[in-house]
């Protein structure tokens, strides 16, 4: 149902999980085996990996809707005995179906798990037409009614909690193995220290239970500190409007804020002035996190000016499970250096390296990596597949994690992450990074997001090109604008650029998550076969890139 609100007490939390611990006893589900969750943003997601937690078993959550031959990747590849899922998810517009999608999911798969416990929704409910097809509410109603309530299971530390796949290069997911007790430190002293988060405060990640931010931040690290967090089921804009997100910090006296820069530049496409904001109570709101990519220095000093709080970009990945490098706001409040995600954080040596292996001098640009060993929280390996872990990352640099990420280290000891490693362009045997012209490209008044990419040239190796989504109300002509970002580039960086092309796009493709696909974009610059990414959020905007890069 659009715009319902429940909300539950620690306590009513934990006997919610206690009662669905049960259920999954009951089920056959013991320490060690594999739960797989394919749910929407409702509160029985987090119930179903608590729950899983409880009894030593292992969550592996796949984002809700993702399309059915990707589900049956993440299902052959964890081999779970349970299937939670859900009759449907929301979107803005439209309701997705998740019955069908899970079973040609399990149909596809050679694994086939026991038996699928669905979630039925007022929205749409679903047909449980298969034998292994089982009602979540009669489950847990019978188990309710009977008392019974699973006890925490004992577990090592180092004993897998979940499974998180991301992307691989081959084509099959990486299922990144998280431990219970180093995540558990790691989760709790971020929250303190990081996110400057008191007990009883209100914390909202604005992500999804199927990314890394949602099994970190809007679970585990909030309910270890004793903290609120908020689950919310829509996106910054279109649920109803650009103001969603400041409505939500009223309604639920939200203190922090964390969220992708993305989800901010949605906002300020479409209210460029911020005139929305002033409508609402946000007088307990303290501080903004934004991470997920690179969040470009005039969408932070937008927020800046917008929300007068502390507005702080950070680092960290899948891997890592919790920041690399951040501003420590719960120890000290270190300046902004726009474009940096500030210093790393404990127990990350965080290193710049070039195509060799040798570490760069300072203000060096190269390759980032960590030096070893990795801190607590950080990935064990790749389920059931230590060799492809090794490769993955410590192969190409020994004695270091390699992040994949390219930048730089400055005099004061400020990490600028500029781009991935594939991003950086050679241009006339200059190596440039895609980031710091997005920077400037970004900073035009009328540009709401961009992305610059390169594409391979016969004489110069590859050019730059840049696309960009303007701000909603923007009349002139698209011609003058392009001119201006062209001559500003050249102006902040230099003629060595060679940067000529901007191309005027309605919408970037991006991850549900909101990560530019970038990747995909320079496949289609250059006219290369490529895959549609499972996490597109749409895929019709493919097309319409295709469209605008060939006129």
């Amino acid at each position: 149902m659009t715009g319902a609100v429940r909300k539950y007490t620690y306590s009513e939390l934990l006997d919610e999980v206690g009662i669905l611990a049960t259920v999954l006893k009951e089920r056959g589900v013991n320490a060690g085996d594999r739960v797989l969750i394919y749910m929407p943003m409702v509160p029985e997601a987090v119930i179903a990996m608590l729950a899983t937690a409880r009894i030593g078993a292992v969550h592996v959550v796949v984002f809700g809707g993702f399309a059915a031959r990707e589900l049956a990747t993440r299902i052959e590849d964890a081999t779970p005995r349970i299937v939670l899922s859900a009759s449907c998810g929301l979107e803005p517009g439209r309701i997705v179906e998740y019955k069908p999608l899970l079973d040609e999911a399990i149909r596809l798969s050679p694994h086939k798990p026991e038996c699928s416990i669905i979630f039925q929704r007022s929205s749409r409910t679903c047909e449980l037409e298969h034998e292994r097809d089982f009602d979540w509410a009669a489950l847990v109603e019978t188990a309710r009614t009977a008392g019974e309530r699973a006890e925490c299971v004992s577990v090592a530390s180092t004993d897998p909690l979940y499974i998180l796949h991301t992307s691989g290069t081959t084509g099959k997911p990486k299922g990144i193995v998280r431990d219970h007790g180093g995540y558990a430190v790691a989760l709790k002293w971020s929250m303190e220290y990081v996110y400057n988060v008191k007990p009883g405060e209100v914390f909202w990640a604005a992500s999804d239970v199927g990314w890394v931010v949602g099994h970190s931040y809007i679970v585990y690290g909030p309910l270890l500190n004793a903290s609120a967090t908020i689950l919310f089921e829509g996106k910054p804009v279109g649920t109803p409007d650009a103001a969603t997100f400041w409505r939500v910090i009223e309604r639920h006296r939200v203190n922090t804020l964390f969220t992708a820069p993305t989800a901010l530049r949605a906002i300020k496409k479409v209210d460029p002035a911020g005139s929305l904001f002033s409508g609402y109570d946000h007088s307990g709101f303290r501080q903004l996190f934004l991470a997920g990519e690179r969040a470009d220095p005039d969408t932070i000093q937008w927020a800046e000016r917008l929300l007068d709080v502390p507005v702080v970009d950070h680092w960290w990945q899948t891997e890592t499970g919790w920041p690399i490098a951040a501003n420590p706001l719960g120890i000290e409040q270190l300046p902004t250096e726009y474009g940096s995600s500030t210093v790393p954080m404990p127990g990350f040596d965080v290193r710049i390296v070039d195509e060799s292996g040798s570490e760069m001098p300072q203000g060096g640009h190269g390759a980032i990596v960590i030096k070893l060993p990795l801190p607590p929280g950080c990935l064990l390996s790749l389920w059931e597949d230590d060799e492809a872990f090794l490769k993955s990352y410590f192969e190409e640099y020994p004695g270091y994690y390699k992040t994949g990420d390219a930048g730089y280290i400055d005099d004061k000891g400020y990490i600028f992450v500029m781009s991935r490693v594939d991003d950086i362009i050679n241009v006339a045997g200059h190596r440039l990074s895609t980031g710091a012209i997005e920077e400037v490209v970004a900073a035009h008044p009328d540009v709401a997001e961009c992305a610059v990419i390169g594409v391979a040239d016969s004489l110069k190796g590859e050019l730059p090109i840049g696309l960009i989504v303007l701000n909603d109300g923007v009349t002139r002509a698209e011609e003058e604008i392009t001119r201006e970002i062209v001559n500003l580039v050249r102006t902040e960086i230099g003629p060595v650029t060679a940067f000529k092309r901007v191309i005027v796009v309605d919408q970037l493709p991006k991850t549900r998550s909101g990560k530019i696909l970038r990747r995909t974009i320079k496949s289609i610059a250059e006219s290369q076969d490529y895959v549609v990414p499972a996490t597109i959020d749409d895929p019709q905007v493919l097309n319409d890139i295709t469209s605008a890069i060939a006129r």
